[in-house]
């Protein structure tokens, strides 16, 4: 008889393993968009008169009222009424 040399399957990573590594990058994640958002505000002060970056900004603004959006279970009009708000 023939022996059957099997390696055991790798384990997976459990649901509550997967969030934590998840949310860990979204963490950093948010600390790289904190970063590229002050080096851009940079070049923005260098160059006032560039409407481009004004539109990088309503880019990101727009995706990020998506993501609270999906987050929060709430409508796009509801997040953008809450920024309203806080004018």
């Amino acid at each position: 008889m023939k022996k059957h040399n099997r390696t055991p399957a790798p384990q997976q990573p459990t649901a509550a393993e997967t969030y934590a590594a998840r949310r860990g990058d979204i963490a950093r994640l948010m600390d790289v968009l904190q970063m590229e958002l002050d080096k851009h505000a940079e070049a923005a002060k260098a160059d006032p008169l560039n409407w481009g970056r004004t539109g990088d900004l309503g880019k990101v603004r727009s995706d990020l009222i998506d993501l609270v959006g999906f987050m929060s279970g709430m409508e796009r009009e509801h997040v953008e009424a809450f920024l309203n708000d806080a004018e």
